[in-house]
């Protein structure tokens, strides 16, 4: 544990953004996860569609994960999707 005011300040800091990010993270997993279960099993709804889009874009701009992982993901979730019509 370090002993200077700040130093002691940044490793509070750190640890609460970790603990938001991991939550962030989890979260954004979970929502995929139920997304490719409703279209694995057809019940995937253009609501559901537009919901998985936007926790994915919003979690882009939010730097929780990449433009490009957000982009493949979708377009993944889309792809399969499209061939269970």
């Amino acid at each position: 544990m370090p002993n200077i005011k700040s130093a002691i300040k940044r490793v509070n800091v750190t640890e609460k953004k970790t603990a938001a990010n991991k939550m962030k993270k989890s979260e954004i997993r979970t929502s995929v996860k139920k997304a490719k279960a409703a279209v694995a099993s057809g019940e995937a709804t253009p609501e559901t569609m537009k919901d998985i889009q936007k926790t994915l874009d919003q979690a882009a701009a939010k730097g929780h994960i990449s433009k490009q992982a957000a982009a493949r993901t979708k377009s993944r979730i889309a792809k399969a999707n499209n061939a269970n019509k």
